[in-house]
């Protein structure tokens, strides 16, 4: 008698490929979260820098930074802003006067002062460190 060849494939094999699939659609996610939290911090920093440059700007024309009190809105009344951008995160930038120097500060995912990974802040003052 002869032998008919088996086509397809076994248990074991369909389950080898899902497996292999699986790790590998699971890498992928991990680097594209990494690199979306990435994305965001660093959109920060560069939120950060256009607000420094506006405040600036306040302070060439009115002769002051605006006070801590009236906050980033004294850029949308002096009309160098449409809107006072929030953070990636959906939050408003902290705004404070440290020694005459203004300090732009998103606090990160979590929203609070500190923080590691996504959490941590981002600063004007880490930005002249970096």
């Amino acid at each position: 008698m002869k032998r008919r060849k088996a086509r397809g494939l076994t248990l074991i094999e369909i389950v080898v490929v899902v497996t292999i699939s699986a790790l590998l659609m699971s890498a992928v996610a991990v680097s594209a979260l990494t690199i979306h939290q990435n994305s965001l911090r660093e959109r920060a920093r560069m939120d950060v820098r256009t607000v420094l440059n506006v405040l600036d700007m306040y302070r060439m024309s009115k002769g002051r930074y605006p006070e801590p009190e009236k906050g980033l809105g004294a850029l949308t009344a002096a009309k160098l802003v449409k809107e006072v951008p929030t953070d990636p995160w959906g939050k408003a930038y902290a705004y404070a006067l440290e020694e005459g120097e203004p300090v732009v500060t998103s606090f990160g995912a979590d929203g609070a002062p500190g923080g590691t990974g996504s959490d941590a802040d981002v600063s004007s003052q880490a930005l002249d460190e970096d």
